[in-house]
């Protein structure tokens, strides 16, 4: 699978907006997006038109790139989620939600979702105590998700033990100091925090 191995920042000033790939980082001074908030490249700076669907596949790519997902895999999250009952752009973001590695991330173990991937890659995890290391793993009501009894030790998790209880939306819930986090519901769109407009991923693929 195809790896974008840029700058990270250049994707959040390619956007417009914040996409908050660098964990901490996004949330000081020092986070280049404060400081160049335009498109990078010689022209960046420049205002430009753009057109309907040019929105629509800017939308798309952003998605795309807060979730760290490519393009196939992302389009099959469209067409799984367009066969679900409800409105398809939010069945897409629920399957998104609901992935491994940014469920890892909601319950702050990882201060990003890159973190949290690789984490996750390194098979840290048990879901429902069997071994899960694919990041798009999709989670279902009711699993638990623990460390592994083996690298509780670790010293990541340690500092991982002291901490307190991080904001994470009501659909997760975590506790540090048994390392042990439950999906309590599917995550409904109010859940979802980030600035996203799906109807127009939608439109695009409805075309």
């Amino acid at each position: 699978m195809a790896t974008y191995r840029e700058a990270k920042c250049r994707l959040c000033r390619r956007e417009g907006g914040k996409l908050f790939l660098k964990g901490d980082k996004c949330y000081t001074g020092k986070c280049p997006f404060e400081k160049r908030p335009m498109a990078p490249g010689q022209h960046g700076a420049a205002r430009k038109k753009v057109s309907e669907y040019g929105q629509q596949l800017r939308e798309k790519q952003k998605v795309k790139r807060i979730y760290g997902v490519q393009e196939g895999q992302f389009h099959s999250y469209y067409m799984q989620a367009d066969r679900m009952k409800g409105i398809t752009g939010e069945n897409m973001l629920s399957l998104l939600e609901r992935r491994l590695d940014n469920v890892i991330f909601r319950m702050g173990i990882g201060a990003s979702r890159a973190q949290s991937r690789q984490l996750v890659n390194h098979g840290h995890f048990l879901v429902n105590g069997r071994k899960v290391n694919i990041p798009s793993f999709i989670v279902k009501v009711g699993d638990v998700i623990t460390v592994k009894e083996s690298k509780t030790g670790n010293k990541f998790f340690e500092v991982i033990k002291s901490m307190k209880a991080a904001n994470m939306p009501k659909w997760v819930e975590f506790d540090p100091a048994k390392l042990e986090g439950k999906i309590l519901s599917l995550p409904a769109r109010d859940d979802i925090d980030s600035q996203i407009a799906e109807h127009k991923i939608v439109e695009l693929y409805s075309k």
